[in-house]
């Protein structure tokens, strides 16, 4: 090849990669429109964070993320009022039938794994762990105005009033906890002090001697220093490991069970048809892992990841798009 010929090729290179920039450059200048996300207070870190970066590359996209709770944003997705919604548990059947009365198709996405803490006050000396049996016992519906004190729980805890604090009943946090532990979701004893601010349950749990709570694991790392976290010992465990603490490589090894749980994103299929949403969800898979590890949470494995990925292109390429 002569030196013309190499010059020549060389020119041809450094003109299609400036039009190429220029043709993104513009086309990333057009890209504008308003994305609504709500639900999860779990989910809610992570989404933020992947809006807060997203907004550096595509300043003219509004995206707005509240937190109402795993069911409140279902309530919500489910009537079209929001795009997409942050999800601590998977949708549930009667929230499927009433996004599907409604009109409304989606895809779920999993974006992260999470565990839940069970916490209490760094005064307590004498709880440093239960089983997932006493958990019941303590939380099942007909505990209320029974199970009173902590030696109804182990005997050998002292004759004091246990007084608890959970997720409000809106919580998809809630949710696993409940089916997890008493086996029936959405089901407990109702006398706790219930927040979907986790950090009022931080903040009545720090306060109290006798406090039991249970939470997301980010917020008890962002909490350490006030709260004692205590292990959880999984009689269904073939392992008969014991008692097992939360912790990122705990619930990544799934040895923290029956307590560590999938975190979710739901895309209204409508709003994926719009070019801002479909490039914000591009956007939230591909960097959700970093993110996710960066507040607290478990990042997918790299084959989960392409599983989310492949899920979403193929139904992107399901959809009719707008006129």
């Amino acid at each position: 090849m002569n030196m013309k010929t190499i010059l020549f090729s060389l020119a041809v290179l450094f003109l299609s990669a400036c039009g190429g920039s220029s043709s993104n450059d513009q086309s990333s200048e057009q890209l504008q429109g308003e994305i609504k996300i709500d639900g999860s207070s779990t989910v809610y870190p992570i989404t933020e964070a992947v809006a807060e970066e997203y907004r550096n590359v595509e300043p003219k996209v509004k995206i707005n993320v509240a937190l109402s709770g795993t069911g409140g944003g279902f309530k919500k997705f489910g009537r079209a009022e929001i795009d997409i919604n942050d999800a601590s548990r998977a949708i549930k059947d009667k929230e499927i039938e009433a996004a599907t009365s409604n009109g409304v198709h989606y895809v779920e996405l999993t974006v992260g794994y999470d565990g839940m803490a069970v916490v209490v006050n760094p005064q307590n000396d004498w709880c440093n762990d239960m089983t997932v049996e006493e958990l019941k016992l303590l939380w099942s519906p007909e505990a209320q105005g029974k199970i009173m004190k902590w030696n109804q729980v182990r005997a050998s805890w002292p004759n004091e009033e246990i007084h608890l604090f959970g997720p409000g009943v809106e919580s998809g946090t809630y949710d696993y906890f409940t089916e997890a532990i008493v086996g029936t979701s959405h089901s407990s004893r109702g006398d706790f002090t219930a927040s979907e601010d986790d950090n009022v349950l931080v903040q009545g749990v720090a306060s109290d001697k006798n406090a039991l709570g249970f939470f997301g694991l980010a917020y008890y790392e962002e909490n350490a220093d006030k709260l004692k976290v205590i292990g959880i010992d999984d009689a269904n465990d073939e392992n008969g490991a014991g008692p097992i603490k939360p912790s990122l490589e705990a619930v990544k090894n799934k040895s923290y069970a029956p307590l560590g749980r999938p975190l979710f994103i739901y895309v209204n299929s409508e709003a994926g048809k719009r070019p801002e949403v479909q490039s914000f969800v591009h956007f939230y898979l591909d960097n959700m892992n970093a993110l996710t590890e960066e507040v607290g949470f478990i990042p997918l494995s790299a084959e989960e990841t392409a599983n989310a990925k492949t899920v979403w292109n193929n139904f992107l390429a399901s959809l009719t798009p707008t006129e």
